[in-house]
């Protein structure tokens, strides 16, 4: 009804991890818009992103995206998540596949002018994406929780996020239908994306991205393997914020993953790890990311990863 008498154009073929040119090939096919709407989980929302900027300003070249000083506005944008993990809903980024590596760009133009969030979105959602997504949530609050651009306001909202996901997502995940379970963990999500609407993510998001595109890993999942690893690195280095979240699971991270039958089904070689370990260390993760993070110390995430979850 709220549409009816308007020209709405609909784009259903968004890929998982979309590519630069699926955005380029939107924003060219749909030219005289108003409102872009990003209806469904990450990729969706931060393609309606990109699109909204290239329509905006119609002298950019996709590339250009990635450049903020090239343009400061966005047709308006509304976002509807239909999983429970990117908190893309509530962020100034947008996450796209350039030249078969994630690649995000962020301003501020980007943020959603209205968002609607309603769990009834999510009941139908499988038990494997239900879990990565969540996985995702997971990871954008304890990242921006240990993030070094973390503040009281930012720590307050991801300590909340981590209690609700650890007391809920197991309950979820024997119980799909529960629409209780299901509001707590959509709500978790947000807030974990109000988290990294301030902080950024960390070293775990550089370390995922690979798995994702070389391995076909989900994201969340992919992502929130690393986890263990860079709490015990913040720890080794003195933060005090690690053993916050490690004395929230009682102790291992690794038993809660336990719990919830985390697993990676994929095979990871030497010459993999060593070809990923050269793409992050120049992450600009790296730099909000407590501890140091060397070659050798990247190359020990992905053996430990490989060890605990392959």
């Amino acid at each position: 009804d709220v549409l009816e008498g308007k020209h709405v154009y609909i784009y259903d073929e968004t890929p998982e991890n979309p590519p630069l040119e699926v955005v380029n090939e939107i924003s060219e096919r749909f030219q005289d818009v108003d409102v872009v709407i990003g209806l469904g989980g990450g990729s969706p929302m931060d393609t309606a992103k990109a699109v909204a900027v290239l329509i905006e300003n119609k002298h950019l070249k996709p590339e250009d995206l990635y450049d903020k000083s090239k343009y400061q506005s966005a047709k308006p944008i509304i976002c509807i998540p239909t999983t429970a993990g990117t908190g893309s809903e509530v962020t100034q980024y947008s996450v796209l596949t350039v030249n078969g590596r994630k690649r995000g760009f962020s301003h501020e133009c980007v943020f959603p002018k209205i968002s609607f969030v309603d769990y009834k979105y999510t009941l139908t959602l499988s038990e494997a994406l239900t879990l990565s997504t969540a996985l995702d949530a997971l990871s954008h609050a304890i990242e921006g929780f240990l993030s070094t651009r973390a503040t009281p306001f930012s720590d307050m909202i991801a300590i909340e996020s981590v209690k609700i996901i650890k007391e809920y997502l197991p309950k979820l995940m024997n119980d799909l239908t529960n629409e209780f379970y299901r509001e707590r963990m959509m709500f978790a999500s947000t807030l974990a994306g109000m988290v990294i609407a301030q902080t950024g993510t960390t070293v775990a998001h550089a370390l995922g991205y690979s798995l994702t595109t070389d391995k076909g890993v989900k994201h969340g999942l992919a992502t929130a393997v690393f986890l263990p690893y860079e709490l015990k690195i913040a720890k080794r280095y003195g933060c005090e914020k690690a053993n916050v979240i490690i004395d929230m699971f009682d102790g291992s991270l690794y038993e809660f993953y336990r719990l919830l039958n985390v697993r990676l089904d994929t095979i990871i070689t030497e010459d993999e790890i060593q070809s990923w370990a050269s793409i992050v260390i120049n992450a600009s993760h790296l730099s909000v990311t407590p501890g140091r993070y060397d070659l050798d110390t990247i190359v020990e995430a992905y053996k430990e990863v490989r060890e605990h979850f392959c």
